[in-house]
């Protein structure tokens, strides 16, 4: 699976960002109240669950830690 080795590493530089950027939509809910926060949250994991069904899809290890 060399292949798609710098694939897979995009893959988690990306899903670590997406991550952090959640992290920071909850944050921003819970101090402000921001509903729309919550929602932007939501859809920030739904999508890291994606890329880590994708690296793990190349990769063949779980890397998701939820």
């Amino acid at each position: 699976m060399a292949d798609f080795e710098g694939l897979v590493e995009r893959l988690r530089s990306i899903e670590e960002e997406l991550r952090d950027l959640a992290f920071d939509r909850l944050r921003s809910a819970t101090a402000d109240g921001d509903t729309d926060a919550i929602a932007d949250e939501k859809k920030l994991l739904q999508a890291r669950r994606a890329i880590a069904r994708a690296i793990t899809a190349l990769d063949g290890r779980d890397t998701f830690d939820d």
